[in-house]
């Protein structure tokens, strides 16, 4: 029999309010218009989620994606990025394991959209006398056609001092507004952030300066400037200058992300500027306010330490590439110190005591740059850098192209699409998945890094930590009201005193366990000599430091064979306190927390599986995925 509701039940929630003060007086309630508080959480406002979100991919409308055999659009990125099933440009079914938070698509800035205009044949095109050159070219739309109208316009782009083909059309307001479309139309505050972006391809003698641009606004402020491209400027300066006008004009916020400094050929971090002129405390300033955060990790190898900078490093050597950019001159060793993160990171703590200011006081991120429109950041997931070598129903000439050279006809370029890493992630502590909160947290560099992975990692700097203080259950609200998250400054050190570290990771649900966690500091001596050195702080398993601060080796469940591994090996979650043993209150230091996983199979295991490729010798079969967080800084003095 079922069951029902009397009238007199419903209408009981009505007497209640209405008699409310009457109840209240009977039941000793305070009224409420005294000042009675219940909820310890009401002015608890310190990020406490953390999202996972790729800051760096492109579609179709990049030419360099569109014109060599890409087919999806910003709708696909983002359905994609959202959990939903789409269609790879080669026809195969793809989907993520686990939808991500947020997505910036990146499209390159220098004739954005120029391959689905040509598909569609728009006026603005055949309406210029360059733009009917490349319709005609792409006209029997053929493999060859495609690629020799990529050549075209991959001329036009790198023509020193060279201005848009397409300037004074409407080409290009016309496609920006179809971008800003997309990331509006799925952006969902609360449960999604689509972010509105695009990538500046400076490519200065062939090396990689790019910029992703990410706004905290709408389609209704960035509508309002066509973006910033290599043909305006090829100059990082510049770019800033433009940034300045379009917040000065909008009302509106913007923040550049750097990335792929190790084919910068030593620009990426330079001593000088573009121009040459000697770095200053206002470009020190400028560029720390444009440029908060930095890829360390991406597609085209890590980017976080080398080998031959920090040879003590055991895990340094992590899909090191070597070779100098497309087109650029070959990689040269006094580059190096000049494109990677760490190098940088201590370099700007030498500049600092020069000119008062740091200019490489970034936080850490990763992102894919993928050029497919597909996210996947899982080694069983991988869909490549660009369509050409996708998963496909046609192993041979997969691999063809996975074994063979990205630049086949440019022998300085001895890079391999197998050498590519399956990276990475962007992760965010923030309290809500909206635009502003997570742009937010990029400014303020509350960020960290992985390779693909979504371990959580979590840090607090402070000086009166102790190692309770670990399992506190307010731990999070004790870091913040005692000391500073990852992205934040030490000063002031108390007598006698050193930075303490608390130290949380756990292990992705659904990913490997735990190897370690460390501690990387960097540091200048009184003389300016640039220092550095890893602490492992916490680690899994029955394992002893050695006398010189080295750990033995967590195992191997890794079987190349079949594509798995356990987690009989490892921990699901791993903490640590951590006092600084060599710290001098007069030297300026950083300290970022590095966590890596066990070790597990790569994404070419996966795809021999899959495929029945063969992989060339001496490519990478196992792995350790890792993450990086921002650095904490101490600075001596107020």
């Amino acid at each position: 029999m079922g069951r029902h509701l009397n009238s007199s039940f419903l209408s009981l929630p009505i007497i209640l309010v209405a008699h409310a003060p009457i109840l209240a007086q009977e039941l000793n309630i305070a009224p409420t218009d005294q000042a009675i508080t219940y909820s310890p959480y009401l002015d608890t406002d310190y990020p406490n989620q953390v999202f996972f979100g790729d800051t760096h991919l492109h579609t179709a409308y990049s030419s360099d994606a569109g014109l060599i055999g890409g087919t999806t659009t910003p709708d696909d990125a983002f359905r994609f990025a959202k959990g939903e099933e789409v269609t790879s440009s080669n026809g195969i079914p793809a989907r993520l394991q686990r939808p991500l938070d947020f997505l910036v698509v990146s499209d390159h800035a220098e004739n954005l959209g120029l391959p689905i205009a040509l598909e569609e044949e728009d006026p603005s095109l055949t309406e210029n006398e360059w733009g009917r050159e490349i319709v005609d070219i792409f006209a029997p739309r053929t493999i060859d056609a495609q690629l020799a109208a990529y050549e075209h316009w991959f001329s036009a782009v790198n023509e020193p001092d060279g201005a848009d083909p397409l300037a004074g059309t409407a080409f290009g307001q016309t496609m920006w507004e179809r971008v800003t479309q997309a990331a509006e139309a799925h952006n969902q505050p609360g449960a999604f952030s689509a972010f509105i972006g695009y990538e500046w391809t400076s490519g200065p003698d062939g090396n990689n300066l790019h910029r992703v641009l990410v706004y905290r606004d709408g389609k209704d402020r960035a509508d309002q400037f066509v973006p910033f491209s290599a043909y305006d400027s090829d100059d990082p300066e510049d770019l800033w200058d433009w940034m300045a006008k379009y917040e000065d004009t909008t009302g509106g916020r913007i923040l550049a992300i750097p990335h792929n400094g190790n084919l910068s050929n030593g620009l990426m971090f330079d001593d000088v500027t573009l121009s040459g002129e000697p770095l200053t405390a206002e470009y020190a300033e400028t560029r720390m306010r444009w440029e908060p955060i930095y890829e360390v990790t991406q597609i085209k190898g890590d980017g976080e330490a080398h080998p031959m900078l920090s040879p003590d490093d055991e895990f340094a050597d992590y899909y090191t590439w070597d070779a100098g950019s497309f087109g650029a001159e070959p990689k040269m060793p006094e580059m190096l110190p000049r494109e990677y993160a760490r190098s940088a990171l201590q370099r700007g703590l030498k500049f600092e005591a020069e000119l008062g200011v740091n200019p490489f006081k970034f936080g850490m991120i990763g992102s894919t740059d993928s050029h497919t429109a597909l996210a996947t950041s899982q080694e069983d997931n991988f869909f490549g850098k660009i369509a050409l070598v996708e998963p496909t129903a046609d192993p041979v000439r997969y691999e063809e192209v996975v074994t063979g050279r990205f630049t086949p006809d440019d022998p300085s370029d001895d890079q391999f699409h197998s050498d590519a890493l399956a990276s990475g992630l962007a992760a965010v502590w923030a309290r809500e998945n909206t635009r502003e909160a997570i742009w937010d947290a990029m400014m303020r560099k509350e960020v960290f890094a992985t390779t693909g992975t979504r371990m959580r990692v979590r840090v607090f700097g402070g000086w009166d930590f102790e190692e309770s203080d670990l399992v506190r259950s307010d731990f999070a609200a004790q870091g913040y009201d005692r000391g500073v998250p990852m992205g934040g400054d030490l000063t002031d050190a108390p007598a006698s005193a050193a930075p303490k570290m608390l130290i949380r990771a756990v292990r992705d649900p659904d990913g490997a366990n735990l190897d370690r966690i460390q501690i990387v500091k960097g540091w200048t001596t009184a003389d300016g000599e640039l220092q550095e050195r890893i602490y492992n702080v916490a680690w899994s398993g029955d394992r002893d430091l050695s006398a010189d601060g080295t750990l033995p080796a967590v195992g191997n469940t890794a079987n190349t064979e079949t594509g798995t591994y356990t987690n009989e090996i490892g921990a699901p979650f791993l903490e640590g306190y951590w006092s600084d043993p060599d710290f001098d209150p007069a030297q300026r230091a950083f300290y970022y927390v590095r966590v890596l996983e066990i070790p597990t199979p790569s994404w070419l295991v996966y795809d021999r599986l899959a495929l029945g490729v063969e992989i060339p010798e001496g490519k990478t079969l196992v792995q350790q995925e890792r993450a990086y967080t921002s650095p904490i800084w101490y600075t001596p003095g107020g």
